[in-house]
């Protein structure tokens, strides 16, 4: 049988990321950036083609990383149905949904015939079971508007979820895995013999841990306090959660990680304190959850080279019986820590292009 040549479409508010694979070996990749309007779009995955063209590639399916596909639970074939899913989900992740649909409509016009994949963030956190996903305000909101919890970065999730288990050399089926993808944007899931039991982020990815910019958890009545009380437009009070707020509005400094780190700044220092001790009560809460744990697992740029920041993380669970093997986890290798071959913590490199290259493969095939 003859390989399929991939293209993976990763379309963003101004920008467009790109991957080739034959089959699952990577070719090439490459980004657009400073995109403007609905045309600039066309302009940038026409250059997408004129670079296939040159090297004589002839693309066989595309396959589209979607941030929010609401309930849909598996990676689908790109038809009216799905289209038309994919656009009610915008007004959750309209930053998201909206370009990701230009690119689709973009890709059916300059690449007529070619089949296009879906592959949904949100798809793999769609086992988390009812009492894990509902907010207690009430239940017609869920029936009528779809308010619940999501969960985000799922294909992340779900590579290093599979990459863990050959490293173990078991069966995802047979583990109990917490994964932590840390990056501007982070997340945490549960993963249950396969399948997502929890996750941080909600009903949108501002919910859950300290990120870059975004603030994760806090009470709701702070949004209405600034609305009501301090006078606060709702616009100025979303940019402040989202864009204002994290390792950014706490130390006054940065967002990135490594700033914060050489910096000598209380604050600084302060913000990273917030940010790990976020994650270690969601991984406690989870190991609760889960009765259990087999793994963690640490992806994300943070969670793959900040290694001052796992020991921070990872220190907290001796009562576990947990290790930390410093000369590993500085080499940001493998296997960083273990409880009598027990529990083990894990640095995995993410790879959402490879995995939405194998989704492509798997749902056509």
């Amino acid at each position: 049988m003859v390989k399929m040549n991939v293209l993976v479409l990763n379309v963003g508010s101004s920008s467009v990321k790109f991957s080739v694979f034959k089959e699952h070996k990577f070719l090439f990749n490459g980004l657009i950036e400073r995109i403007k309007g609905k045309g600039g779009y066309e302009g940038a995955i026409r250059r997408i083609f004129d670079a296939l063209e040159k090297k004589k590639i002839k693309i066989d399916a595309i396959g589209n990383r979607i941030v929010h596909g609401g309930e849909i639970e598996a990676s689908s074939i790109i038809d009216k149905r799905v289209f038309d899913d994919i656009k009610k989900c915008a007004e959750f992740a309209p930053l998201h949904n909206i370009p990701e649909i230009e690119g689709i409509k973009v890709c059916k016009k300059i690449f007529p015939g070619v089949k296009q994949i879906a592959v949904f963030d949100t798809a793999f956190h769609q086992t988390m079971p009812e009492h894990s996903y509902l907010y207690a305000i009430p239940y017609r909101f869920y029936e009528k508007y779809g308010i619940r919890r999501y969960g985000f970065h799922g294909t992340s999730h779900r590579y290093v979820a599979l990459e863990a288990a050959k490293v173990l050399k078991k069966k995802l089926a047979q583990l109990k895995i917490i994964t932590c993808h840390l990056g501007n944007g982070a997340s945490v899931a549960a993963i249950n013999k396969g399948k997502v039991v929890d996750t941080s982020m909600g009903f949108t990815p501002l919910e859950g841990l300290v990120m870059g910019t975004r603030c994760g958890d806090i009470d709701p009545a702070i949004v209405l306090y600034l609305i009501k009380d301090r006078k606060m437009s709702v616009d100025n009070v979303n940019k402040i959660l989202n864009k204002e707020s994290g390792l950014s509005g706490i130390s006054g400094i940065s967002s990135d990680v490594r700033d914060l780190i050489k910096s000598k700044s209380k604050r600084a220092k302060l913000a990273l304190d917030v940010f790990c001790y976020r994650i270690i009560k969601y991984v406690g809460a989870y190991a609760a959850a889960m009765n259990g744990i087999d793994v963690v697992v640490f992806t994300g740029g943070i969670g793959e080279n900040a290694y001052y920041l796992r020991s921070k993380i990872l220190g907290n669970f001796g009562y576990l019986g947990m290790k930390i093997d410093e000369k590993k986890n500085k080499k940001n290798s493998a296997v960083i820590t273990k409880k009598s071959s027990k529990i083990v913590a894990l640095v995995i490199h993410t790879n959402e292009e490879l995995m939405i290259a194998k989704e492509v493969a798997r749902v056509l095939k």
